[in-house]
């Protein structure tokens, strides 16, 4: 229902840009033999701002999107918690997000080890000594999640790179590190390259001192804009704020308009400029554009409101997906990654297992030692639960006392000895609350999936088992 919204919404923003989009267009169009000069100076270039800008907006969100996911990574973060043990892992895990998800680089930095870990491998370790490494320094300190930058890449110096930097936190929200990825300032040039082509005007982005960083292939002339004939007595004012319109004449005595928005992200300018045109057909051609434009960019929304909520929509859960307690996955979030987990194992003729834990007599610890104590058994039985999982295995808290665990690639009688190891390390290991000593058991029941079976079945079958295990004397583990 969620996704449906989202979608009309996307449809109905698209209509709305569309015909206030044609409105303007054709007003401006009635008016042009008038005011040619005020609709290239307040509409035209403004608007083919707006539209980089947009672009550039919407890549960079699909990018946070992409590092938060990483940043939220259970893998990445119990790795990293766990010791960094086997860095081949998190290498793998590094490569398969560059390959997936098309980026120039991906990236982790420890906080422990300084370890600077990248698709393709441990590149360093970052040192307040390398200027090189100064972003790190600066992310770690970050109020905000995450920053964006254009940088240097460390894996290849030569190549400059827009880096999403994503703190990345423990259960108890203390920092472990830095991730993110990197998009290569050459997809920000191919869109200017395609904005001038298809409008025919001028664009390229300065940094803050008007040296130009990137240009659109016609480009040409000194690369400051003070240096630019005609640009020298404008160049202040662009540069002193952040969005301007402006004109000057140039060498041909034609008046020649600029817009400008500074892109705080970049902390770069967006320039685009246009020569002043009378002919009636140069402004009716520019009517189409603008349709055509406003056709594209209605698609463009309804196109990125699908793929947002087709390919996004489990990301931002995620996000929110964490149970506040435990860390556990949150009922909501395990039934997406079982789909995911179970069209693996389907695609792969793989055993997939569920574990369904109780703790026994849990009401009984809230009476009688009180809810802290009670928080405390939870708190301290899911650390018990991960540390006898595996990476890609998925725990989650199926509300109050209950359990899921899903073990992939796990038959039934592995997963019996999983959960048989479970619960006599749960026996084993008495809980000290204040002055009092709690000892605990779990019962849990075991199944093992079966072709087509959804996950309510697959519960309801593991919450049977482990129901017999109860009746038959609690402690115990019992399969379906």
């Amino acid at each position: 229902m969620l996704g449906r919204k989202k979608l009309y919404s996307a449809i109905a923003l698209a209509g709305v840009l569309v015909l206030g989009f044609i409105a303007t267009s054709v007003i401006s169009y009635f008016l042009a033999e008038d005011s040619v000069s005020g609709h290239i100076a307040d509409e035209t270039l403004p608007l083919t701002s707006d539209n980089i800008y947009s672009e550039i907006e919407q890549d960079l969100l699909r990018s946070v999107l992409i590092s938060s996911l990483m940043a939220h990574d259970t893998l990445l973060r119990d790795w990293t918690i766990d010791g960094e043990d086997e860095p081949e892992k998190i290498v793998r895990y590094l490569k398969e997000i560059q390959q997936k998800y098309d980026t120039t680089t991906a990236f982790y930095v420890s906080e422990k080890t300084r370890n600077y870990y990248h698709a393709d491998g441990v590149l360093k370790q970052v040192s307040r000594d390398d200027p090189q490494d100064a972003w790190y320094f600066r992310a770690r300190k970050l109020n905000a999640p995450y920053e964006i930058n254009v940088d240097t890449d460390t894996a290849d110096l030569s190549r400059l790179t827009i880096f999403v930097n994503y703190r990345v936190t423990n259960y108890r929200d203390r920092l472990i590190g830095v991730t993110g990825i990197g998009l290569s300032v050459d997809s920000v040039a191919r869109l200017i390259a395609n904005y001038q082509t298809r409008y025919d005007r001028e664009i390229y982005l300065t940094d803050r001192q008007g040296r130009v960083t990137l240009r659109g292939p016609h480009f040409v002339g000194p690369d400051t804009l003070r240096d630019r004939p005609g640009m020298q007595h404008i160049a202040t004012t662009i540069l002193a704020n952040p969005s301007a319109s402006v004109s000057y004449e140039n060498d041909d005595g034609r008046r020649v308009y600029v817009n400008s928005r500074l892109i705080p992200e970049f902390n770069w300018y967006l320039i685009v400029q246009q020569a002043q045109s009378s002919t009636e057909a140069r402004v009716l051609g520019a009517l189409l554009i603008n349709i055509a434009v406003a056709l594209a960019i209605a698609a463009l929304v309804v196109a990125l409101g699908w793929y947002a909520v087709r390919n996004y929509q489990q990301g931002l859960e995620q996000m929110a997906g964490t149970d506040t307690l435990t860390g556990c996955t949150t009922r909501r979030l395990f039934e997406a990654i079982f789909n995911q987990v179970r069209n693996h194992a389907i695609r792969n003729n793989a055993p997939l297992s569920l574990l369904a834990i109780d703790i026994d007599h849990f009401k009984q610890i809230n009476d009688q030692y009180g809810h802290a104590a009670g928080d405390l058994v939870l708190y301290t039985l899911t650390d018990i639960f991960r540390s006898h999982l595996r990476d890609n295995d998925t725990l989650c808290r199926w509300g109050g006392d209950e359990f899921l665990i899903l073990l992939s690639d796990c038959t039934l009688p592995n997963a019996i000895r999983v959960a048989d190891a479970i619960r006599a390390a749960v026996a084993s290991h008495p809980i000290r609350a204040s002055e009092q000593i709690i000892d605990c058991t779990i019962s849990v029941g075991a199944a093992e999936y079966q072709p087509t079976e959804e996950l309510r079945s697959l519960v309801a079958r593991a919450d049977l088992a482990m129901y017999s295990a109860k009746r038959d004397g609690r402690d115990q583990v019992a399969k379906a």
